[in-house]
This record gives structure tokens, sequence and C-alpha cells, in this order.
């Protein structure tokens, strides 16, 4: 973020291998039969595993994600000096630097974690054979793939924000902090609003670790649509974590200041897991849709790796989505003016703030909006009107009572994120009132998290029970 009147650097030179003509041609052949056969030898196996059900196993898991990484990795930078070299060209923006270096280091780091779990994978194979496939179970690779997806991306996050910071002209006048105002001035008023917030934010926490707990903790819950319940509870507890403990702070040591990688990293993270919570809503959309619609096929069309890579891609598509937009936002300048009229960085509210140009960065925001937010409810309406179709056409009473009460929570829960989130992009078009932004921002942010559990647990009896069990286990204990 930097003023209109510093030297930004818009380029970089590449200088590559060499600069004698005469070896450009034999460079490029080089790194293009090299380019091919690193795509098409790890296409070869990617096929080959997915083809063959005998190689459906933890260790051509990881292996065939090891080549998806690797063919992700040499297209991150070759293509880029393929063309350099036959245009005779070796310049590369700003941006584009920035997010070669970005995806460089996230593949760079996935091989060397994904190179770490088949090791273990090797490990329990050998070490532990009567135990392995107790052990190495579809969950436990899912989620070690999952968490070198999400490790390696907020490394390589972690890593461009620093460039970017170190990028920045010495002379310019680089804006350090923000100032974060809040609700209210009035000092009488800073007491309530820490009571109802904290409130909030424990009920939140405690409601969304029980969902959790209940469904790790009976077997009998082990089910898809308790799968994605269980990570939408987990990412519900990291939406609330991101905003609130530094509103808690600041309303305690009367202090309104967040730094400049403190609003960055917040506004990353808020991102992040709005996008996964529309994702995981979609997810969950398209679940009760196989179970009402195709109940006999239920069990096959939502298998185990299909949940996982249902889960996953939410991740990656959040993940990226976060990176694109963050790193856009770094490229806005500020004028003086550093008072933010909320209660954390929300993107919408930056982009309104930046002295800059920001017509790339509106168009990128509701582009983003049209077809992760849109599309994703567009998505959703579907399933549902499939599913109250289905639902019309049962005869039994009984029956078409228990397929609506799977639907209830999940719809409540739809509309109330999706009534003030989207509210609060699409009319912030026309209006640039901070104050509903801001309530609309607290239902969305704050509010939805809290509720969540208690629209699903009130209402389901299976999580009750399981609650119930526990708890009687954990007395006789």
């Amino acid at each position: 973020m930097k003023p209109e009147n510093d030297s930004q650097i818009s380029e970089f030179i590449l200088l590559g291998f060499s600069e004698e003509p005469k070896l450009q041609f034999i460079i490029f052949v080089i790194f293009i039969s090299m380019y091919l056969v690193t795509v098409f030898g790890n296409l070869l196996i990617i096929l080959a595993v997915i083809s063959d059900s005998h190689l459906h196993t933890p260790m051509y898991f990881f292996i065939s994600n090891l080549s998806f990484v690797d063919i992700c990795f040499t297209s991150t930078t070759v293509p880029k000096m393929l063309v350099n070299i036959q245009t005779q060209r070796k310049s590369i923006t700003y941006e584009d630097c920035i997010t070669q270096m970005y995806f460089v280091n996230v593949f760079a780091v996935l091989d060397d974690l994904l190179l770490t779990v088949m090791a273990y994978d090797r490990f329990v194979a050998i070490c532990h054979p009567l135990h392995y496939t107790v052990i190495m179970n579809p969950r436990l690779c899912g989620l070690m793939l999952l968490g070198s997806w999400i490790l390696s991306s907020l490394n390589s996050l972690s890593h461009s924000l620093l460039v970017l910071r170190l990028c920045s002209p010495e002379n310019n006048s680089q804006i350090a902090e923000f100032i974060l105002l809040g609700f209210s001035h009035e000092q009488n008023l800073q007491p309530l609003i820490f009571g109802i917030f904290l409130s909030m934010y424990l009920l939140t926490i405690f409601g969304n670790l029980l969902i959790i707990l209940a469904v790790s903790s009976d077997s009998h819950l082990h089910t898809p649509m308790y799968f994605f319940l269980s990570n939408l509870s987990l990412v519900d507890i990291g939406f609330v974590t991101t905003t609130v403990p530094n509103m808690l702070v600041n309303l305690q040591t009367r202090s309104k200041v967040i730094t400049y990688e403190g609003c960055m990293s917040q506004m990353y993270f808020v991102m992040l897991f709005a996008v996964l919570d529309i994702l995981l809503l979609t997810v969950m959309a398209y679940d009760r849709f196989v179970a009402i619609c195709h109940p006999l096929h239920y069990t096959v069309i939502m298998n185990s790796q299909l949940c996982g890579l249902l889960l996953l891609s939410s991740w990656l598509t959040s993940v990226l989505h976060s990176s694109v937009e963050s790193l856009m936002v770094l490229q806005l300048s500020f004028c003086t003016d550093v008072a933010i009229a909320h209660f954390f960085c929300e993107l919408n509210t930056m982009v309104q703030m930046a002295c800059s140009d920001a017509f790339l960065m509106n168009v990128v925001m509701y582009s983003s909006v049209v077809l992760l937010g849109v599309g994703s409810f567009s998505g959703i309406l579907y399933s549902y009107s499939k599913i109250i179709s289905s639902i019309l056409r049962i005869r039994s009473a009984q029956r078409k009572s228990k397929a609506f009460s799977t639907c209830v929570s999940h719809l409540s829960v739809v509309s109330l994120f999706y009534c003030t989130s989207l509210g609060v992009y699409l009319s912030s078009a026309g209006t640039h009132s901070s104050q509903s932004t801001s309530t609309a921002s607290v239902m969305y942010t704050v509010v939805t998290p809290m509720l969540n559990p208690f629209i699903y647990s009130l209402r389901n009896k299976d999580i009750k029970g399981a609650l119930g069990t526990f708890f009687v286990k954990e007395i006789e204990k």
C-alpha cells in the first residue's frame, strides 16, 4: 500500500542462463523437452492410479498427488521462461513476479511435506503391517493431504507479504497501522459491548467444539453429513477467532490500533473462512440432494474419497481466492485517512478506503462474489428444488417428515449466512453506510457461527444422543 507519488517498480528483468543468441535455441529445446517429459510422465502416473482400483491405496494416493504437484511446480516457471526465449523478452511484471514467487513456494513446500507424509506411510507399512489399513485410513490420508496444502499456502502467503513489504521504496510514507473505530465512541458502552461479544465468542467456541466432539466420539455419526458438519464447526471457530479476540483486546486496552501486517492477515483469514463457509454449505446441500433423491446409491456416491476431495477442493479454492485478492489489495495506496469504520479489516471496507485506482480490484471482488457467492447459492437452490420435488412424491407422511427434518437445519443456516454476507457486498455497490455494513458483518461473522451449533443440535436427536452418551461415560470414569 503505497502513496501515489512513490517510484513503484513495475517490472523486473529475468536474465536467464545465457545472453548468447546462438545458445537460446538449444536452451529452449532442452527445457521444453524436460517440461513435456515431466508433464506427460506425471500425467501417466495420475491416470494409472485413477484407472486401476488395485492402486487405490495410501501409497499411490500420495504418489498421484506428488505427481500433480510436480506438474504445477514446473508449470509455474518453465512456460514463462520458454515464452521469454521465443519472444526474446526478459521482462516480468511486478505482479507476475510476486505471483510466481508465491506459487513456487507453495509447490516447493508441498513437495517437502508430501515426501515426509510418504515416508510416514512407508514407516507404518513396514513397521506396523498388521495395523496399516487401520492407521492409514482414508480420513487420515485426506487430513494429511489437506494439512500439507494449508501449511504450504500459509507459509507462502507469509513470505509473499514480507517480500511485498521489502519491495516498497525506503523513502515512501508507508502506512504502518490502521485505526479500527468499532461500534461506538461512548466509553460507557464499551463494557456492555465487551460483555456481549465475549459471551457470543465463548458460546460459539464451546457450541462448535461440542458438535466436533459429538461427531468424533460416536461411530454412528461417521457419515458424510456429520463429517461436513464437523468441518463447518471447525471453520466457524476459525472464522470468529479471526475477528472477535482482537476486538475484545482493543476494548480492554482502550486501543483501536491494528498494525498493517495484522490488518492484512485478518482480512486474508476472514475471506478464507467466509469462502470456506459458502463452499461447505454448498457441499452439504449436495450431500442432502444425493441422500434424498438417490438414497439407494448414497453410500456409493458419497464415499470417503469423494468427501475428502470435496473438502480438499473447498480449502484450495478458498486459499487461492483469498491469496489473489489479498495480493491485489497490497497494491492499493492509502492516503492520510487510516480510520476504518468497522471492528475488523474487511475486504470491501479496505477497497473503499483506497485513494488509488481500485477499478480492477472492484471487478475481481464483485466477480468473485458472483462466481462463489451467487454461483454457490444457485447450486443450493437447484439442489433443494430437486429435494422438495422428491419429498412431495413420497407417500408416507412419516418419511416426508424425516426427509424434511434433515434439511431444515441446513436451510436455516444457509438463509442466515447468505442474507447477511451477500447483503454486505451487494449493497455496498450503491451505499457507503459503515453502520449498516458493520451490523450485517456482525451477523455473518459472529452471530451465524454462534447459532449454527444450536440450530443443528436442537433439531438433531443423533447429536444430542451422542453428547449425552459421551458425558455419561465421562461421569462414570
